[in-house]
């Protein structure tokens, strides 16, 4: 695998204190962040909520950061357009929660943002084979998406090989659950290069060092 990707480091805003909010955003932008990853959850396709669409546009006030938003949601169709307007600079969606995924591929796109999609551990691969190419990045969840906090799956990781080396993947691969330095480092060894990291970096004594520790990681090199 000659091919190597760009490693991109996505603090998750669910760890954060929600107290000091905005203080936490730019603790993430000082250490090194590329992005920020947003959670969102309505208790009904996962067993918890988070925040919706004005959280989103408050954080946007705070950061130059793109705001990435990921919809655990039912009917996310329902929602794109007011996550879209609150400043997302990216969408992604559950596979498992749609009918249609090209066409809600096309309509996020159409509201001038990108376009993700997510895959829970028990979900197949090929369930998003077909849409690969219209997509921005493919999101591996590597625990049962919900709660922050949990212990990683690492047998979910052979689904990020699979994307990129069977399928041919050429667009940004995510890996969200549980993710250290040494998780991280194994995602990367398969064809990952966007690392959501929660309680790692937001609980951690240094997120800068955390940060760039991460960042040095070689994506698709064993």
């Amino acid at each position: 695998m000659a091919e190597k990707f760009k490693i991109k480091i996505a603090p998750s805003l669910l760890s954060a204190d929600f107290s000091s909010l905005a203080s936490e955003i730019k603790r993430a932008e000082k250490a090194g962040a590329d992005m920020l990853h947003v959670d969102v959850m309505d208790g009904h396709f996962v067993p918890n909520i988070t925040l919706g669409p004005f959280i989103v546009k408050a954080m946007r006030r705070v950061t130059r950061l793109p705001l990435i938003s990921h919809l655990m949601i039912d009917d996310p169709g329902k929602y794109i357009k007011e996550f879209a307007e609150a400043g997302s600079d990216m969408i992604i969606f559950h596979i498992e929660a749609v009918k249609n995924p090209k066409a809600l591929i096309r309509n996020i796109k159409s509201l001038k943002v990108r376009a993700g999609v997510s895959i829970k551990p028990g979900t197949k691969t090929g369930s998003v084979k077909n849409i690969l190419p219209m997509l921005d990045e493919v999101l591996v969840m590597s625990v049962e998406p919900g709660f922050g906090g949990q212990k990683c799956m690492r047998e979910a990781f052979p689904k990020i090989g699979k994307i990129r080396n069977d399928y041919g993947y050429k667009g940004d691969i995510g890996v969200d659950g549980g993710i250290n330095y040494e998780n991280a480092r194994l995602a990367a060894s398969m064809g990952a290069n966007v690392f959501i990291a929660g309680t790692y970096l937001f609980g951690g004594k240094n997120m800068k060092k955390l940060i760039s520790q991460m960042k040095r990681i070689k994506c698709c090199e064993n």
